[in-house]
């Protein structure tokens, strides 16, 4: 898979928006995928965010491993930043963002004797969550939501009950995704179109990764047979099966798509049904908590 250059013009006026209005806030709040906390991390966002502090909330974290999202904080949290896990579709970890806030507008005000709202940006590229996380802060359907990436147009002021203020942005990606392990597993959690991969190529690469690294949740999963070689299932030769009669991913792919029912006439395989699934399973946890990027 080669790199991405998709730069939609909403994207390139949200860079614009946040250089403009960077120097309103006091904080900023970015908002990444607790199962890829590098990739979601859009690298362009250090220099608009410049001196600001941040907070980063790893979301999705009902779909990510524990210990490794516990690893990420320890790993990210650091000078001016601070950073806290959440689920925003239930709120958990949302009381704790909020007295992050509560206690950072207090030592400001304090230290600048003063009495005034904090304002903050919420940032993050499409797809982590940030619609969910502002619809919990603000305690009504301030934001929309939504499953694909792209929903947030345009940036818009709120207010929390207890009165600060925030600016919610856009989701914004970078002109070239260069690293095309990054793009993967961007498009692994939706953050990019599925549109933009070929969704079985996508599929197989993500079977591939589950083969070598959660061979076990895989197999358990979709009903498949323990493997005797692992190594087997690393090689980047997409063989239906090895001569031993062990799956590679491809094999597994087409395993999946017999287990599940998806045969089209003929007793062809309905790749792009069985792809869909695979990913959207993965997308809502139901393989299970998987981590793709290990702290």
């Amino acid at each position: 898979m080669e790199k991405i250059n998709w730069y939609p013009g909403h994207m390139k006026k949200t860079r614009e928006l946040i250089q403009q209005n960077m120097k309103m806030v006091d904080l900023v709040i970015e908002v990444i995928d607790s199962r890829i906390p590098v990739s979601s991390r859009n690298p362009i966002l250090p220099d608009l965010i410049a001196d600001k502090p941040e907070i980063i909330v790893l979301n999705k974290k009902d779909l990510s491993d524990k210990k490794e999202t516990d690893a990420w904080i320890r790993h990210l949290t650091r000078g001016n930043v601070t950073a806290i896990s959440a689920d925003c579709e239930s709120g958990e970890g949302v009381k704790r963002l909020l007295d992050e806030l509560t206690k950072f507008n207090e030592n400001r005000n304090s230290a600048k004797k003063w009495n005034r709202p904090l304002r903050m940006m919420i940032v993050g590229v499409p797809n982590v969550g940030k619609s969910s996380l502002i619809n919990r802060l603000t305690k009504r359907k301030a934001a929309k939501t939504g499953d694909k990436p792209g929903v947030t147009k345009g940036k818009q002021w709120l207010t929390l009950e207890n009165g600060m203020q925030l600016l919610d942005t856009p989701g914004i990606l970078w002109p070239n995704i260069e690293d095309p392990e990054q793009g993967r597993h961007l498009a692994f959690c939706g953050s990019i179109k599925d549109e933009i991969y070929d969704i079985s190529d996508l599929c197989l690469e993500f079977i591939k990764f589950m083969l070598c690294e959660h061979r076990e949740e895989l197999y358990a999963r979709y009903k498949l047979k323990e493997p005797d070689d692992p190594d087997l299932y690393c090689s980047d030769e997409f063989t239906p099966v090895s001569e031993n009669g062990e799956y590679t991913p491809l094999g597994a792919m087409e395993q999946i798509a017999r287990n599940r029912g998806f045969i089209m006439p003929g007793k062809r395989i309905d790749y792009e049904r069985c792809a869909r699934t695979v990913l959207d399973e993965f997308r809502s946890g139901t393989i299970g908590r998987i981590t793709i990027e290990r702290a």
